[in-house]
């Protein structure tokens, strides 16, 4: 059973392959997205169950992606969580306050990230 579709949005190769490799080993089928732009396309027309959105993207940014996300009808309820190096307390709140529901520090933790993610789709994010 495939506990759930994943969008990541990401533009660094590498970051891309550890996040798609750890979700797709725990069983989730995962779709990637390298710009801001594709991101928005691919929420649209792939209906994932949850975004995990880099910050700094090339085109438009992550906060510039979810506010489109959250401008469509279709994936305004998406639980879009930031994925980003920036890492101190006001980071975190500056994504909450841009209507992300969640947020991963980089680097990913390959340890801990199934968890989140479970956590992020059973809580719908704020964790």
């Amino acid at each position: 059973m495939n506990p759930g579709r994943i969008l990541v949005v990401e533009d660094n190769p590498k970051n891309l392959k550890l996040v798609r490799d750890v979700l797709q080993f725990s069983g989730y089928e995962v779709i990637e997205a390298t710009s801001g732009e594709d991101g928005v396309r691919l929420a649209a027309s792939e209906d994932p169950d949850l975004i995990l959105m880099d910050l700094q993207l090339p085109g438009i940014d992550g906060a510039e992606a979810l506010r489109r996300i959250r401008a469509s009808e279709r994936t305004r309820d998406v639980p879009v969580v930031a994925v980003t190096a920036f890492a101190m307390d006001h980071d975190r709140q500056n994504a909450f306050d841009s209507g992300f529901t969640g947020y991963v520090e980089k680097p990913i933790s390959v340890r801990h990230l199934p968890q989140q993610v479970r956590d992020f789709l059973r809580l719908g994010g704020a964790v």
